[in-house]
């Protein structure tokens, strides 16, 4: 009898390894049905939502990549900032980068930019826009945009020839600059209103980068600020009162101050010179906290996580007691995202993560 079920356990193995391409075959089909399809706007109720398709900084992470925030108003699907992986991981989040409407640059450093072509790009390719991406900034933005143009411009007569105007017509290739100039004083600055979403823009303390900014989006009722790269500042905590979602960025001086006697202990002067310089521009996540205590927002979201979190435990480390001085935080990665339901005071966290 045991000699019977091996052969017939045989006979189904043999046979299940014989037709495995078959197999493959149609699992790989559903697959690409499945995410070809796959668009969570359509499934998203009315209200603002915020992802991080990039939670971390210039230093590689394996679920932090570079700076990249998401912003779903109803359906329409706005990026701050395009750092390294970022359009990638919009995919992989079920995110059309085809539908991006526009995107807002918070300030010219390279960790916040680089993408930009690429997303271009793939949101030329794979959606049908009439015209280029709209890339919102400070004054400066020009040269930025002027530069990834001309990168990609033989990319854009390459794909054209190849795919024609269906795909890739000429007209929508590229960036589009909508430059804008900081208000002076600490106030906002309109700099997008549309379909009941509203875009303020504030100057931040990045110095010496200069330009930077912040930007505060609305939408039926709910808001979000995402800070960009910024010291501890009076500008965010006036204009982050009451928000419901606050995305602040974070260094923890601690660990970046043990990165700092590392490199001196091992005779590596750049990275001395490095971990010493940047802790005069960012706030850290003690001092992001009492921003959204002393604003009184609903939740803080920690982005631009410096240095990355690749430890178990590191992230109490990195808090470094913030979490006492505002409990209601998240600590972000690549895939966090939170939906506000219009004119409601809910803030959901609606993914922890890729």
């Amino acid at each position: 009898m045991k000699k019977i079920i091996f052969f017939v356990v045989l006979v189904i193995v043999a046979a299940g390894y014989s037709q495995r391409a078959t197999v493959l075959e149609t699992v790989m089909a559903r697959g690409m049905d499945a995410r070809i399809g796959n668009n969570i706007l359509t499934s998203m109720e009315d209200g603002l939502h915020v992802a991080l398709c990039g939670a971390g900084g210039p230093m590689p992470a394996p679920n932090a990549s570079g700076p990249c925030v998401a912003v779903v108003a109803g359906k329409q699907l706005y990026i701050v900032d395009a750092g390294t992986d970022g359009v990638r991981n919009l995919g992989r989040m079920g995110y059309p980068v085809g539908d991006i409407a526009a995107v807002f640059v918070t300030h010219f450093h390279s960790d916040h930019i680089d993408t930009l072509g690429e997303m271009a790009t793939i949101r030329w390719a794979a959606g049908s826009n009439p015209s280029p991406l709209p890339a919102y900034g400070p004054t400066g933005i020009e040269t930025v945009v002027d530069g990834f143009n001309m990168a990609y411009s033989h990319d854009f007569v390459h794909r054209h020839e190849h795919h024609g105007d269906l795909v890739a017509p000429l007209e929508s290739a590229g960036l589009r600059a909508v430059p804008f100039s900081i208000p002076t004083g600490g106030a906002l600055t309109r700099i997008f209103e549309a379909n009941g979403l509203t875009v303020d823009a504030m100057g931040v303390d990045h110095l010496p980068v200069d330009p930077a900014v912040g930007y505060l989006f609305r939408y039926k009722g709910r808001s979000a600020l995402i800070t960009g790269d910024t010291d501890k500042s009076s500008v965010i905590e006036t204009h982050a009162k009451g928000v419901d979602l606050l995305v602040h960025e974070a260094l923890a001086p601690n660990l970046v101050m043990m990165m700092n006697a590392a490199a001196a202990k091992s005779g590596n002067a750049v990275m001395e010179k490095i971990t010493f310089d940047i802790l005069d521009y960012h706030a850290s996540p003690k001092e992001a906290a009492e921003t959204a205590r002393d604003a009184g927002v609903g939740h803080l979201l920690y982005y631009h996580i410096v240095p990355p979190l690749v430890f178990p435990g590191q992230e109490l480390l990195f808090l470094n007691g913030a979490e006492d001085i505002f409990p209601d935080y998240t600590v972000g990665q690549d895939g966090v995202s939170f939906s506000m339901p219009a004119n409601s005071d809910e803030i959901l966290k609606t993914r922890s993560g890729l």
